[in-house]
C-alpha cells in the first residue's frame, strides 16, 4: 500500500429529539442539513455508519474495508478486531437526553451476540452556568425502589447529580445509568457500539411507548445495570510541554482522551502500536507527515494511522484539539503522570486506569 496519511472521513448525522443546532452554531461545523442535528458521528465504523475516506489515495473506501485489510498499519501493531475500536461524536444536548445505559462487554456478548459493549467519556465543550448531569445510582437503592422511581419519573431521588462546566470530562463505563442536558454540548469518545437501554416513557424521537413496553424497557435496563463505578466530573491532569499544554482528561482500557492547546508546532512522535484520532475545536491546523501535508479545519476530525510515522501539527493561530487513542495504561498514562508528580488518587479519577 502507498504511504499512510491522515484519513478524513465522511460523518453520520442523527436527529434525535434532544438536539437542536448547537453543533453548527457553537462549533461552526459545515455541510450540515437543516433541522435538528443531535449528533455527528465524526469517526465511526459501527454497522452501516462506517465512514468513507474523503482524501488521498484511499478516497472512496469504507473505514471497515481498511480495518479488515490493514488492521496493524491502521490501528496498531498486534491489534486485531472486527471494526475500528473507537467511535467519536459531537453531541448536542439542547434538551435532556433520555436516562439510559449501555451494555458492558460481558452483557453485549452474552445478551446481544456483539463483540463489545459501550464504555464512553464525555468532554464538555459548552454548557450554560448551572448545567449538571445525572449519573450513577445512589448507594443502597434497591431495584424495586428504582422501578418505582422510574415509573414516577422521579430520577433525582435515586441518581447522583453533579455540576459541570466547559473543560470537564466524565468517564462512564458500560452498565452505568446516565443523562446530561439541557443546554450542553459535548465531545464523546466511546467503544464502537450503539447498544442502549432506557427507562423513559418515550423513545429518542419523543414517540411514547405503551405502558407494557415502558415497563419491559425498565426491567431490561435493571438487568443490565452495574453499580461498580461512580462517575464524577474531573478537570483532567495538565502536562506542560514548553508553551503547549496537554490535558489528560479520561483514560481506561478502551480509550484515552486528551485535549491539546497549541501555541506552536507540536511533534507527534511515531506510535507503531496505536493510532491517534484528532478532532479540531479551533482554527485550522496543518498536519505535516512524510510525503505530504493535510489541513484539518474547525470541527473536522481525522485518524492518524499507526504506520504514519511522525506528524508535525502546526496551528495557524492557536491550536485546540482533542486526541483519542487506545492506551497502554502503564506506559501512556500512569507512568507519565507519576513522573509529573500527580498522586495515585488524582490518576484514578481519570477513569478505570487500574485494570
Amino acid at each position: 500500500m502507498a504511504a499512510w496519511y491522515p484519513l478524513k472521513l465522511s460523518f453520520h448525522v442523527r436527529s434525535y429529539a434532544f438536539g437542536e443546532r448547537l453543533i453548527p452554531e457553537k462549533l461552526g461545523k459545515q455541510d450540515l442539513p437543516e433541522g435538528i442535528i443531535a449528533e455527528t458521528w465524526e469517526v465511526s465504523d459501527y454497522q452501516d455508519t462506517s465512514g468513507t475516506v474523503l482524501n488521498g489515495h484511499l478516497a472512496g473506501k469504507a473505514l471497515r474495508e481498511i480495518v479488515q485489510k490493514s488492521p496493524e498499519e491502521l490501528v496498531g501493531r498486534g491489534w486485531q478486531g472486527p471494526h475500528f475500536p473507537l467511535l467519536l461524536k459531537f453531541l448536542d444536548a439542547s434538551h435532556q437526553l433520555p436516562i439510559h445505559l449501555h451494555a458492558d462487554d460481558e452483557t453485549a456478548e452474552r445478551k446481544y451476540g456483539e463483540p463489545n459493549g459501550k464504555t464512553e467519556a464525555w468532554h464538555i465543550l459548552w454548557a450554560v452556568p448551572g448545567a449538571s448531569i445525572l449519573v450513577g445510582i445512589k448507594p443502597g437503592v434497591s431495584d424495586e425502589e428504582l422501578f418505582k422511581a422510574f415509573k414516577a419519573q422521579d430520577y433525582e431521588s435515586v441518581m447522583m447529580r453533579y455540576p459541570i462546566a466547559p473543560g470537564d470530562t466524565v468517564y462512564v463505563p458500560g452498565g452505568i445509568l446516565h443523562t446530561f442536558g439541557p443546554d450542553t454540548l459535548i465531545f464523546e469518545v466511546q467503544q464502537t457500539s450503539d447498544l442502549s437501554q432506557a427507562v423513559m416513557p418515550a423513545d429518542v424521537y419523543g414517540v411514547p411507548y405503551t405502558e407494557s413496553v415502558w415497563d419491559a424497557n425498565i426491567r431490561e435496563t435493571l438487568d443490565e445495570l452495574r453499580r461498580h463505578y461512580q462517575p464524577k466530573p474531573t478537570g483532567g491532569l495538565a502536562v506542560e510541554e514548553g508553551v503547549n499544554k496537554r490535558v489528560i482528561c479520561a483514560a481506561g482500557p478502551h480509550f484515552a482522551l486528551e485535549r491539546w492547546t497549541l501555541s506552536t508546532t507540536h511533534l507527534e512522535a511515531t506510535h507503531p502500536r496505536r493510532c491517534t484520532t484528532l478532532s479540531n475545536l479551533g482554527d485550522r491546523v496543518r498536519l505535516e507527515y512524510e510525503g505530504g501535508t493535510e489541513v484539518l479545519e474547525r470541527a473536522e476530525s481525522c485518524i492518524l494511522p499507526a504506520a504514519i510515522g511522525e506528524v508535525r501539527i502546526i496551528p495557524e493561530t492557536g491550536g485546540d484539539l482533542i486526541a483519542c487513542y487506545l492506551p497502554d495504561l502503564e506506559r501512556d498514562i500512569i507512568k507519565p503522570l507519576r513522573d509529573a508528580w500527580f498522586s495515585e488518587e488524582e490518576i484514578r479519577q481519570l477513569g478505570e486506569v487500574e485494570r
